[in-house]
C-alpha cells in the first residue's frame, strides 16, 4: 500500500505542473491526501460513484476518478474544475497512481521474498522460480551485512539507507524489526573481505551521527549463490552477538573474523559452568582485585611477555613476576606457560559470555 506521504507528493508534484486542485479519497470517504483542504463534504457522492459503473464523472463540479489495484477499487481521485483540460489531468494522475500502486506492490512482493529467503523459509525450487519472476540473478557473489541500531520506530534509518542505497544496483535494503537493518550486497569478481570492511563503513556513514555513535554493523562470508544468501544473513547475525561480548569496542565486526568467541558462543550455559568449577574451583575471575584483572589483561595484550608488560604497567619486572606467582598459587595455572595461558584467556571470555547471558534472561 503506498503512504499518504507519497500520495500527497505526488499529487502536490502534478499540481505544480498542471495547475489542478486534485484530491485522493477512499472508499469511506476519509482524504488521504489534497490540494485543497477546504473541500466540501462529499462523502455520499464518493460512495454513489464507487458503486456505479462509470470509471470517471462530474459530479459537484469535480472530476471523479477510479483506481484499481488489480480489478479492486482502491481510491477515488478528485479534481477540481469540469472542463476538459481538468479531465485530461485528472486521468493522468488516476494513472500515474495506479502505476505506483503496482511498482510498490511489486516491491512489497520483491521485500517479502528476500526476508523469507533470509529467514530459510524457502522451498529451493520456490527460491529459483520467484528469483526469476523478480530478474534477480541466482548465480552471482553476494554478501549479506547486518546493521543494529538503537529503537527505531519510525524507521528513518531503513527509509535513510534505502534512499542511499537501494537504488544501486544489485544492493536490496530491508528490515525485521525496529533495531535490525539488512543489506544484501552483489559484488564484483574482485571484491573480496578487504572491500567489506570499506562498504560496512560507508553504510554506517549514511546514518546520521546520533544513530552512528550508538550503531554497530556485522558481515557473514561472502557466498556464490542464492540460496546460500541464508547463511550469509545466520553468520552476519552471529557476528553481531558475539561482537558484543567479545568486541564490545569495534563498531564493524566480521564473521571471519570471530576466532575462538565462536565456538563459545554456540557452548551450552551447563557446560560452560562445569568448565569453570574445574579452573577455578569455587571462585570466578570476577573475585580478583582490579590490580590482578589489569594485570592479566595487559599481560594477555603484550603476548605473554614479561619485560613490555612490567613497562607498560610502570611497575618492576619483580612485582610482575610475583603478581602471577600469586595467581598461580590461587588457580593453578601460570600464565607465563602458554598452555596455562591458553586456559585461562578461554575461561575468561566463558565468564564473560556467561554473563552476557544472563543478563539476556532479565
Amino acid at each position: 500500500m503506498i503512504s499518504n506521504q507519497i500520495l500527497q507528493t505526488t499529487i502536490e508534484g502534478i499540481k505544480v505542473i498542471s495547475r489542478v486542485d486534485l484530491s485522493v479519497i477512499d472508499l469511506d470517504g476519509n482524504i488521504l491526501a489534497t490540494t485543497f483542504p477546504e473541500m466540501e463534504d462529499i462523502g455520499v457522492s464518493i460512495s454513489a460513484f464507487a458503486e456505479s459503473p462509470a470509471d470517471s464523472q462530474v459530479v459537484q463540479g469535480y472530476q471523479f476518478f477510479k483506481i484499481f489495484d488489480e480489478n479492486q477499487l482502491e481510491y477515488v481521485l478528485l479534481a477540481k474544475g469540469s472542463s476538459d483540460d481538468v479531465y485530461m489531468v485528472g486521468k493522468m494522475a488516476a494513472f500515474q497512481i495506479q502505476n505506483l500502486l503496482v511498482a510498490y506492490k511489486e516491491r512489497f512482493d520483491k521485500d517479502n521474498f528476500i526476508k523469507n529467503l533470509l529467514l530459510d523459509n524457502l522451498l529451493l525450487v520456490d527460491i529459483y522460480n520467484r528469483a526469476k519472476k523478480f530478474h534477480i540473478d541466482t548465480e552471482i557473489r553476494r554478501v549479506v551485512f547486518l546493521l543494529e541500531t538503537d529503537h527505531d520506530k519510525e524507521g528513518t534509518s531503513l527509509e535513510v539507507l534505502r534512499a542511499a542505497l537501494g537504488s544501486k544496483s544489485g544492493c536490496f535494503v530491508t528490515a525485521v524489526d525496529e533495531k535490525s537493518i539488512i543489506i544484501v550486497r552483489e559484488l564484483q569478481e574482485d571484491e573480496g573481505y578487504t572491500e567489506m570492511d570499506v562498504m560496512a563503513r560507508k553504510i554506517l556513514d549514511c546514518l546520521s551521527k546520533e544513530r552512528r555513535e550508538e550503531a554497530h554493523i556485522a558481515y557473514g562470508t561472502i557466498v556464490e549463490e542464492i540460496k546460500e544468501v541464508s547463511r550469509s544473513y545466520k553468520e552476519a547475525r552471529m557476528a553481531l552477538d558475539v561482537g558484543k561480548i567479545f568486541f564490545d569496542e569495534r563498531k564493524i565486526i566480521a564473521y571471519s573474523s570471530l576466532g575462538i568467541g565462536r565456538l563459545i558462543y554456540q557452548l551450552p550455559i551447563p557446560l560452560c559452568k562445569m568448565f569453570i568449577r574445574e579452573i577455578f574451583g569455587g571462585k570466578s575471575p570476577d573475585d580478583f582485585d582490579e590490580e590482578t584483572l589489569t594485570t592479566i589483561n595487559k599481560f594477555f595484550e603484550n603476548s605473554l611477555n614479561v619485560s613490555e608488560t612490567s613497562r607498560q604497567l610502570y611497575i618492576h619486572r619483580n612485582t610482575l613476576v610475583y603478581r602471577l606467582d600469586k595467581l598461580q598459587k590461587s588457580t593453578g595455572l601460570d600464565l607465563r606457560v602458554f598452555e596455562d595461558a591458553i586456559t585461562f584467556k578461554i575461561a575468561l571470555m566463558v565468564v564473560k559470555y556467561m554473563k552476557y547471558m544472563e543478563n539476556l534472561d532479565y
